[in-house]
């Protein structure tokens, strides 16, 4: 990930919004959720959601498939995983910082062991 990538994820994650609707498709993964769950879930309307989701999809964090007549929106978690490792890569100047889990997977491009 370069630095224009991750400041357009991080742009988009910045609003309460949008991040509450990444948090919920994150917890709903590797399935994903429609928008209309999406909506039920956080209680917002279907056209902010729609707005949301495009900011979102814009920034590389969701990906979007047809399911039938539905569109189901799950978390890109190998985006997710490199942004984290973006933010980690220099961590403390090499130095053990005291992590307790290690993120092996954002240094990667893997994804969570159920994706």
């Amino acid at each position: 990930m370069d630095e224009a990538d991750a400041v357009a994820a991080l742009a988009a994650l910045a609003q309460p919004q949008r991040l509450r609707v990444f948090r919920a498709l994150v917890g709903a993964a590797p399935q994903g959720l429609t928008p209309g769950a999406l909506a039920a879930m956080l209680g917002v309307p279907g056209s902010t959601l729609s707005f949301h989701l495009k900011e979102l999809l814009r920034a590389g964090l969701l990906t979007q498939r047809r399911d039938g007549r539905h569109l189901v929106y799950r978390p890109d978690v190998a985006r997710m995983n490199a942004l984290l490792g973006y933010l980690t890569d220099h961590c403390c100047q090499g130095a053990d910082c005291g992590l307790a889990t290690p993120l092996p997977a954002a240094r990667d491009e893997g994804s969570c062991p159920s994706c």
